[in-house]
């Protein structure tokens, strides 16, 4: 487990699709965020030491990043990250495109069919996570599994169902 002040300690995410998730993406959801509590690595430049707590939203067209500390006392300084969203569109759309595509290949039985999807979303997750930490670089250090798992968030906030 990282050491605690280069972690997250807790993470929300903010958005009206939130409510809207299907079982597979609520899923998705669930795992990353446990994933994240249970290890990270995340340490913002220009702040004090953590643990923090993480709010990932939507704003704007822009995903926001807004990075405070568990413990108020801690310090009062907070940071708000803001990321285009146009480098993670097309990944965000293979990513919806397969989580539909697992969904009707369970529904159809096709075991084949949801390994090979199951290759492809880990492929994608690493794609993302690469890129995830090429757009946060400079803002914040993350390792490589934080990364995969932040860029399943984005996916998740991003669904329009």
């Amino acid at each position: 487990m990282a050491d605690l002040a280069s972690r997250l300690a807790h993470i929300t995410l903010v958005g009206e699709a939130l409510t809207r998730l299907s079982p597979i993406l609520e899923a998705d959801r669930a795992q990353a965020v446990a994933d994240l509590q249970a290890e990270n690595h995340f340490v913002p430049t220009g702040l004090n030491e953590g643990p923090y707590v993480l709010t990932l939203s939507i704003q704007e067209g822009r995903l926001a990043f807004e990075i405070s500390y568990q413990d108020p006392a801690a310090g009062d300084q907070s940071r708000t990250i803001l990321l285009a969203l146009g480098p993670f569109r097309g990944l965000i759309k293979d990513y919806q495109m397969l989580v539909d595509s697992h969904i009707k290949a369970v529904e159809e039985g096709r075991e084949a069919r949801i390994q090979a999807i199951d290759m492809g979303r880990r492929g994608l997750h690493n794609e993302g996570a690469n890129l995830m930490i090429d757009r946060l670089a400079g803002k914040v250090e993350i390792d490589f599994e934080t990364a995969r798992r932040l860029f399943t968030l984005v996916c998740v906030l991003h669904q329009r169902i």
